[in-house]
């Protein structure tokens, strides 16, 4: 019905009567009527929905105020969204006009009021602005909800969203990897941060991981692990060599503590998948020398530093005696007695050390004795079962002389090996009536 005039015009503006030829009346089921005057050259020009309203192939066109009209109905959420979209059909949409979007929430609500009224120069101009912009988690979870059903022209705005080829998130594990066990190293929140990442990657948890744990991640893995290791022994071997009061040195102590909390994440990581046995050996074969470098710090240090570095090697020692403990880590007897010879002393000392500190920190309130680390409760229960696992599967003249040197400690209550002490004595007391019975069995046969 009406056609774009060619001739030459003065910029038009919105809302001008004396030169609009339409009214564009937005319309909603719950009253709302607003008249928009506009100019058909420029509906026609920039949306498909008027060029095709006001074209002749439309069989009606009403007239309100002496000027043909378009009627648009929409729902009351909506409203503002087509008034803006029929407001920026005037605008100049370029990069000095990003600031007209005011969010990410009205540029959505825009954008899908531009693709109903086939307005490609707006919908354009929405698609840069949210591929660009930051979102909110909420803003996010909407950008999911609506823009996969708005076709190819809004696809660019989910880039940030899409699955990543396994050679990226292979490089990116790799190099997270090393920066997460890059002891000694000054940026530890970054590296925890890193580390939780990594653990977070590897996880099944409502979605699969973001990697398979296949044989090429296990020895990255192990291969990192390993480099760890040698730079923690080759550190433990130095400290030996210092004089006492060096060792309780801050640089020192703060390196020993690093190593430990990277030992301690990459036994977690280990675990997990299933490749702890070179772990295990190595730590068993150097227990001596980590139980030697702690005692071996100055009795001049600060008792909460002393507690906390004790405390880090006990989450260690913890992890790798359960996996011995539970049977993870298959080790000969000789080397599970020898875990326990050193272990346990250790670990007898060391409860009620940091309980100390903890109950002095809370109860003069001083800062300075206060442990920097956060305590786990059910550590010190863990590791007791451990223990009791560990020994009960000894040799009974093994058990019979741990739990002897055990009931003659002044540490008798931790840790507790009641229950492997009744174990041994019931199965001391009906040994040769139960081995007799199998020998009978057998030579009945």
């Amino acid at each position: 019905m009406v056609s774009p005039d060619n001739e030459t015009r003065v910029p038009s503006k919105i809302g001008d009567r004396s030169t609009s030829d339409v009214v564009v009346r937005l319309r909603t089921q719950d009253g709302r009527d607003d008249w928009i005057y506009c100019h058909s050259h420029i509906l026609i020009e920039k949306s498909k929905y008027f060029a095709d309203r006001l074209s002749e192939n439309w069989p009606t066109c009403q007239i309100l105020d002496s000027r043909n009209c378009v009627e648009v109905y929409c729902h009351e959420p909506d409203f503002d969204y087509y008034v803006n979209v029929v407001r920026l059909l005037y605008a100049v949409i370029d990069g000095s006009m990003d600031e007209m979007w005011h969010g990410v929430r009205n540029a959505l609500g825009i954008l899908q009021v531009a693709v109903k009224l086939g307005c490609p120069q707006i919908v354009t101009a929405c698609v840069k602005y949210l591929e660009a912009v930051p979102w909110e988690d909420s803003e996010e979870e909407e950008i999911l909800r609506i823009i996969p059903g708005m076709g190819l022209q809004t696809e660019p705005i989910l880039a940030r969203l899409q699955p990543v080829n396994p050679s990226a998130i292979m490089g990116l594990f790799l190099s997270a990897l090393q920066f997460a066990t890059s002891s000694p190293s000054p940026m530890n929140d970054l590296k925890i941060s890193a580390q939780e990442q990594l653990e977070y990657m590897i996880t099944e948890d409502d979605d699969a991981p973001l990697l398979t744990a296949d044989d090429e991640i296990k020895l990255e893995v192990k291969e990192c692990v390993k480099r760890l290791l040698s730079r923690f022994n080759n550190l433990l071997e130095a400290s030996l060599r210092e004089p006492v009061e060096s060792v309780c040195g801050p640089g020192i102590m703060q390196s020993f503590q690093s190593y430990l909390s990277d030992l301690s994440w990459a036994s977690q990581i280990l675990n997990k998948l299933e490749i702890m046995r070179e772990f295990v050996n190595n730590w068993i074969d150097a227990s001596d020398t980590i139980v030697n470098v702690v005692e071996h710090v100055s009795p001049t240090a600060e008792k909460a530093e002393i507690a906390e570095t004790r405390y880090k090697v006990i989450e260690v020692a913890a992890r790798v005696l359960e996996a011995i403990g539970y049977g993870t880590v298959i080790l000969p007897t000789a080397k599970r007695l020898y875990a326990v010879k050193v272990w346990l002393p250790f670990v007898r000392v060391t409860k009620p050390l940091i309980d100390s500190v903890i109950t002095n920190s809370d109860g003069d309130g001083d800062s300075d004795n206060a442990l920097a680390i956060k305590i786990d409760g059910e550590l010190w229960q863990s590791l007791e079962s451990t223990l009791v696992s560990i020994i009960v599967a000894l040799p009974s003249e093994n058990q019979a002389e741990i739990l002897t040197e055990w009931l003659g400690n002044e540490h008798i209550q931790y840790p507790d090996l009641t229950e492997a002490f009744e174990v041994w004595c019931y199965r001391s007391k009906v040994a040769r009536r139960r081995l007799s019975l199998v020998v009978g069995d057998h030579a009945e046969e």
